[in-house]
């Protein structure tokens, strides 16, 4: 554990980022205790860190990434120089990282109608004018 004996002592260092783990054990760990910067005043209580601050460097470099490309992932592609699949690949992984569930988006009632106007079309019961001006109907 690193102490400094005062205010003085605590400014010559510079801050250092929270561990996500313990580095010898692995093991979660929890802040104990919090200062303001000049001092003055501190806190000793249990604190939870927060999740993001639990974050592996790899996972957290590319959390940034992802923000600085705002989320588009053609452009977290070029920044990275990595595959679409390896920006999802990452992504799961950084979803999975912080506990969380990816939204899936509702399901579109629309590709049950589509699926079955080329169903129509392949068997021929429709033309293929009328599967367009079905799908544009469809697509409104």
């Amino acid at each position: 554990m690193i102490l400094f004996k005062n205010l003085e002592e605590t400014m010559n260092h510079s801050l250092r980022p929270l561990p996500p783990k313990d580095p010898i054990s692995g093991k979660n760990l929890i802040v104990t205790e919090v200062q303001t910067a000049d001092g003055e005043v501190t806190i000793r209580a249990p604190f939870e860190i927060p999740r993001l601050a639990q974050l592996d460097p790899e996972h957290y470099r590319f959390m940034e990434t992802f923000l600085r490309c705002r989320g588009m992932m053609n452009a977290v592609e070029r920044e990275l120089g990595i595959s679409y699949p390896t920006v999802r690949a990452k992504l799961d992984s950084l979803l999975q990282a912080l506990d969380l569930q990816p939204v899936r988006p509702p399901d579109k009632p629309n590709n049950e109608v589509k699926s079955k106007i080329i169903e129509q079309l392949e068997r021929g019961e429709i033309s293929a004018d009328e599967a367009k001006e079905r799908m544009r109907e469809v697509n409104k």
